[in-house]
């Protein structure tokens, strides 16, 4: 659904400033790659706080905290 809205808005400006909307779609390509490496380290910050998450409930989980 964000994609339909994001082309919907590229189509508006489109015809409201046709310079502007081809400057963007030329640039986006360019901003996805500056973009890539803050992602990785947010999937990677995410692991790792998964893992920590796992290691600090392990005990519980093997003294069978979690059954009711």
């Amino acid at each position: 659904m964000g994609s339909l809205f994001s082309f919907l808005a590229w189509c508006v400006l489109l015809v409201l400033c046709w310079p502007l909307a081809l400057l963007a779609l030329v640039l986006w390509p360019l901003v996805w790659l500056l973009t890539l490496p803050l992602r990785l380290m947010g999937i990677a910050v995410d692991a790792v706080f998964a893992l920590l998450r796992a290691v600090l409930f392990l005990p519980a989980r093997l003294l069978g905290g979690g059954r009711p």
